[in-house]
């Protein structure tokens, strides 16, 4: 039997150090070998490209600027570190979600246990609750956070119940092999009105992002106009690492003249090369699902121009013509994920791990003695002074007092 988590002293959580990326690598080159091989790659490229540029990114992270959170990771050691080579315990990754940096999205949260001691992944005082209590407690900006987690990892989504993330949407991930791309691109697809993308259609992007999903995603992600637009410095890091990894990047969206919206958008990242498969984002207005057919030719016609490769698309529960259209063009399913969030708008105390006690609950119902303060509220005009008294009517009074003799006498 595991000694008792509760007399584990807690790790210290700090910042990512420059030492900290090769044992970092490790353990992602062996996750990637096991289950999450397209995530695990990623964030392996991500490493090497921070190893890279680690200095001028520790710089850009002490004041605010475009780049301050490129590449935010949290790690947790012991306390009682005594050497350098001492073994993490885990780390975090996080960034934000949306220019305005109101919601946050928690990337992946890792242990060095969390295979061989499941327990440890998912209990409210382990390694990885703590990285995400540090995290809420840190970015003061965060009102929202959001993740999203294979519907496999049964110790993963345990952990993120525990720390208050609710389910808010599936997401279902497709690959369309060469073969099916090849057909698509020889049906038809004239679109009308398909416009390429700028900044200063930023506004008719988020319309349709704003449309396209449930008012509760949308209140979740809290994008804006600002969201949609490239500025000049990112645009010129895209363009700098589409060039190192061999890619290029199509976009473009549908306008309607009559409603003077847009109606749909794609965005495909070509592989030149064929070695990464072709990533593409489609978003349609919920009132004009025949472009799915025409806006998946014009893709796939689009791929045709690139060495042979599948393209990976997503779709959610909530659109229902987009798996549909895609079950019937016989597209695989590759993964399915859950997407979960919590609110952090109060940024209320953690809860105590024994629990909370019934006078603690009800302080705020209590009774607090008090000196009562004399007051009352008048509602007629109070003289300032004596002399403004109203004289009293002698006539009335002596009128009043006749009056009253001669009822008496009658």
């Amino acid at each position: 039997m595991t000694a008792p988590l509760c007399n584990t002293p807690n790790p210290l959580i700090r910042p990512v150090q420059y030492r900290d990326l090769d044992p970092l690598e490790t353990m992602m080159v062996q996750l990637a070998q096991d289950s999450q091989g397209s995530n695990s790659s990623l964030f392996v490229q991500q490493l090497q490209q921070a190893r890279r540029w680690f200095g001028l990114l520790k710089f850009l992270s002490w004041f605010p600027n475009l780049f301050q959170h490129h590449f935010c990771v949290y790690v947790a050691e012991p306390k009682m570190a005594v050497h350098q080579g001492t073994e993490l315990q885990g780390f975090i990754h996080i960034s934000p979600f949306n220019s305005s940096r109101t919601t946050w999205r928690v990337e992946r949260v890792m242990i060095t246990h969390g295979e061989t001691q499941p327990q440890l992944l998912s209990d409210p005082q382990g390694v990885g609750s703590q990285l995400l209590r540090y995290c809420f407690e840190t970015v003061w900006e965060a009102r929202t956070w959001l993740l999203e987690v294979n519907i496999q990892e049964k110790n993963t989504l345990a952990l993120y119940r525990q720390n208050g993330f609710q389910p808010l949407a599936q997401f279902t991930y497709w690959s369309l092999a060469p073969d099916l791309l090849e057909q698509l691109a020889q049906g038809e697809s004239d679109v009308p009105n398909l416009l390429p993308l700028s900044n200063a259609d930023a506004q008719l992007l988020y319309q349709l992002d704003c449309v396209s999903m449930p008012p509760l995603l949308r209140q979740v992600f809290d994008r804006h106009p600002e969201d949609f637009k490239m500025p000049f410095f990112a645009g010129l890091l895209a363009k700098f690492e589409q060039w190192c990894d061999r890619q290029e990047v199509a976009q473009g969206y549908v306008f309607e003249p009559q409603r003077k919206a847009a109606i749909g958008y794609f965005k495909l990242t070509l592989s030149k090369e064929g070695l990464q498969p072709h990533q593409a984002q489609l978003t349609v207005h919920p009132a004009y699902t025949w472009l799915y057919p025409k806006l998946l030719a014009k893709m796939a016609q689009i791929v045709q121009n690139f060495p042979p490769q599948r393209l990976e698309l997503v779709s959610a529960d909530y659109q229902h013509e987009r798996e549909e259209y895609l079950e019937k063009l016989g597209a695989e399913r590759v993964e399915h994920t859950l997407l979960m969030s919590r609110s952090v708008w109060h940024k209320l105390k953690e809860t105590k791990p024994e629990g909370l006690h019934l006078s603690e609950m009800l302080k705020g119902l209590q009774a607090v003695p008090r000196t009562p303060i004399p007051s009352r509220m008048s509602w007629l005009k109070v003289p300032l002074n004596p002399s403004d008294n109203p004289k009293p009517n002698n006539n009335k009074s002596k009128s009043g007092e006749s009056a009253e003799t001669r009822d008496h006498e009658t």
